[in-house]
C-alpha cells in the first residue's frame, strides 16, 4: 500500500507531509490517517472546496486563481499553502472536477494534483472516468501513486 510506504518513508527519515484538498473533500487525508502512526509524520490537512477558502486559509493568489480553479497553478499554490500553514516537509493537493457536470467549461474527471517542499514544486494533470465517487476515489490512488514517483520521495527511500 502506497499510503504506507508513504508513512514508513517519513517516519524513517523525520519528515512529515499535509494535505490541501478540493475535489477529493477528506479522502486523501483519510487514506493517510487510516496507517496506524500516521501520526508521527501527517501534520495536517485542508478541505478547501470554495474559492474563498483557496484564497483564505491557504493563501492562495488571485494570480492563480485567475487561470481557474482547476488549474496547475492553483494546485501548485495548494500544495505550498499546506506546507506553509503546516510546516511540513512535503505538501500534497488535489484540485479538479468530479462531476457530474462541468466545472469552469472543465470536464469532469479533469484533475491537478500538486507536490510541494521545500526545495521544489510541481503539479500533474490527470484525466479519470467515471462517475463523481469514482473520480474522487481514483483521485486518491493517483495522488498517492504520484508521491510515490516524485524524485524527491525516491530520495527518501534511498536514505533508508
Amino acid at each position: 500500500m502506497i499510503a504506507k510506504l508513504l508513512i514508513d518513508t517519513l517516519r524513517a527519515n523525520g519528515q512529515s507531509v499535509s494535505v490541501a484538498e478540493s475535489l477529493t473533500g477528506g479522502l486523501l487525508a483519510s487514506a493517510l490517517v487510516d496507517i496506524p502512526g500516521a501520526s508521527d509524520v501527517f501534520l495536517g490537512g485542508v478541505v478547501a472546496y470554495t474559492v474563498t477558502a483557496k484564497r483564505e486559509v491557504l493563501g492562495v493568489g488571485e494570480g492563480a486563481l485567475a487561470c481557474g480553479v482547476v488549474s496547475q497553478e492553483v494546485a501548485i499554490a495548494m500544495a505550498k499553502g499546506a506546507l506553509d500553514l503546516f510546516g511540513s516537509d512535503y505538501a500534497i493537493s488535489t484540485t479538479g472536477v468530479a462531476g457530474p457536470g462541468p466545472q469552469e467549461g472543465i470536464d469532469p474527471g479533469t484533475i491537478w494534483l500538486g507536490c510541494a517542499s521545500k526545495a521544489s514544486t510541481g503539479a500533474v494533470l490527470i484525466r479519470l472516468a467515471g462517475d463523481r465517487n469514482q473520480v474522487r476515489t481514483a483521485t486518491v490512488n493517483a495522488a498517492l501513486e504520484m508521491i510515490d514517483t516524485q524524485e524527491v520521495f525516491n530520495r527518501l527511500r534511498q536514505k533508508k
